[in-house]
């Protein structure tokens, strides 16, 4: 009998006390893989590649099966997918759509077994939105501390006509995600540069260039409250910040650079702000994790004595699954804000979309609110105040 893809029988094997990570093995038959290709796994742990389509091959067992285990800790939210080593190659249910995540709450040693009937073909590939206007990329730069990465360049529509005027820059994290939908871990991009191109040509938005910093499969690390994540601080500030104002016609000033990203990027887009505000004035926060497992960076913010620092946050989440697991940690970060003298609708804007998840669809559709927040005028600001 055949088993539908994602459809999954589990097998708990025996519970041992001792054990703090737990053997997770994936068996997936599938009997159409071209002969040059392999079956890779993905997601949200390193072993798993942090959502690099190409990072986690599956051993090729016997004919149409492939099999891979991973060492997972206990307790961990597993979240994955399938591909065939890139996201245009994704894994289709049987209905030939791109189905959501897969989930698993590690508790036991576990055998998933998943029947893929088919793969997205490249030549057809299921994506939501397009590259509009202009991207200019820098493959592989380097860092003190990180992996090289990849950076790509929005430039606002007029940039090359209007050869005299320069331009506020704001620094995204996850860049792959932000204008293309091809590059972007699950097919849908931000929208950011479509959201950005209407809200300039409407004169809602001063026109802005919007920079893209590539992830890698040190994301969460990069992107938290450790050394990684300062290495990668660093990286921005005294590497592609000067690289970037040197090489476009920027305004290099704190007052015209900001930054953003969602979820572990939010929370980067936080720290940055906060660690180099003499550097950034404005951050997006998009679905932050300011407290949550074992981030946390209210603290951090809780124990602050020095003067009150010269910026403004936007704050925006969901409220559906994950988002609703966020919501205690954004509670609370509000809360410190406040009594750091933080004022709504000033300096602290803060969003709720009660029925948002935690993906790129989502954000996409807000987009143009923290653009609004960080670049508009006394006008547009009017059509998202509280």
């Amino acid at each position: 009998m055949k088993i539908p893809l994602f459809l999954i029988i589990t097998l708990y094997l025996p519970f041992t006390l001792s054990q703090s990570n737990k053997d997770i093995t994936f068996v997936v038959k599938t009997d159409s893989v071209p002969d040059q290709f392999s079956v890779y796994i993905t997601g949200n742990h390193l072993l798993l590649g942090n959502w690099y389509p190409d990072a986690a091959r599956l051993k090729e067992h016997r004919d149409n099966e492939w099999i891979g285990s991973f060492s997972l800790p206990e307790g961990y939210k597993l979240k994955y997918k399938f591909t065939l080593g890139s996201w245009e190659q994704e894994a289709l249910n049987e209905n030939g759509m791109v189905p959501g995540n897969s989930n698993l709450d590690v508790k036991n040693d576990t055998i998933i077994y998943v029947e893929i009937p088919a793969w997205k073909d490249s030549s057809y590939g299921v994506w939501e939105g397009q590259i509009t206007g202009t991207l200019k990329y820098h493959p592989k730069m380097k860092g003190k501390g990180i992996r090289d990465r990849d950076i790509v360049v929005w430039l606002p529509p007029g940039y090359d006509e209007n050869i005299e005027d320069h331009y506020p820059v704001l620094y995204m994290h996850d860049g792959q995600n932000i204008f293309d939908p091809k590059t972007s871990a699950f097919g849908v991009d931000w929208q950011i540069d479509e959201a950005a191109d209407t809200l300039i040509r409407k004169e809602y938005i001063n026109p802005i260039i919007i920079l893209g910093i590539y992830n890698t499969r040190h994301r969460n690390s990069e992107y938290s409250h450790n050394d990684t994540g300062y290495a990668y601080m660093n990286f921005i500030v005294n590497e592609l910040k000067p690289f970037i104002d040197a090489k476009y016609r920027t305004l290099p000033t704190r007052e015209f650079t900001a930054t953003g990203g969602s979820s572990m990027g939010a929370l980067i887009s936080f720290m940055l702000i906060w660690e180099h505000s003499n550097v950034f004035s404005q951050a997006a926060c998009i679905s932050a994790p300011f407290k949550i497992d074992r981030y946390d960076f209210i603290t951090s913010v809780e124990n602050y004595t020095g003067n009150k620092k010269d910026i403004r946050i936007y704050i925006y989440n969901g409220g559906i699954a994950i988002e609703d697991s966020l919501q205690a940690g954004i509670d609370e970060m509000l809360l410190v804000l406040k009594k750091q003298g933080y004022k709504d609708n000033e300096d602290l804007y803060w969003f709720k979309d009660a029925e948002a998840k935690h993906t790129e669809r989502d954000w996409a559709k807000q987009i143009w609110r923290p653009l609004i927040f960080m670049f508009g005028n006394e006008e547009s600001y009017s059509h998202i105040k509280k």
